[in-house]
């Protein structure tokens, strides 16, 4: 049997982190990881690198969000679909870990 895949459910309240499996590094201002399970390479480009930041360790993603909009000048719905979207694209890479809302 499969395992339930929450990455689907990905919602503001979700949990996220950066898988142990996993090694990154700065590169003028973007960031390459490397999949140690898979020995892939993922690049990401400066705001891609802030959020790598933000989910070293576990965080709600809605504490994500409001860092970038701290940080960023963009439309608020515009970084919460951005953001869902990079977070759903590292977790079906398996470079992060999500947990549903009621185990965060």
């Amino acid at each position: 049997m499969e395992p339930v895949n929450l990455l689907d459910n990905i919602t503001l309240e979700t949990t996220v982190a950066a898988t142990p499996d996993q090694v990154s590094a700065e590169l003028a201002g973007e960031a390459v990881i490397l999949d140690v399970k898979s020995g892939m390479y993922y690049g990401l480009n400066p705001v891609g690198v802030r959020i790598w930041e933000l989910i070293a360790n576990p965080c709600r993603v809605s504490d994500v969000k409001a860092v970038l909009l701290d940080e960023y000048d963009v439309d608020p719905d515009r970084c919460e679909r951005d953001l869902l979207a990079i977070l759903k694209k590292l977790s079906d890479k398996g470079l992060i870990e999500v947990k549903d809302q009621a185990h965060a």
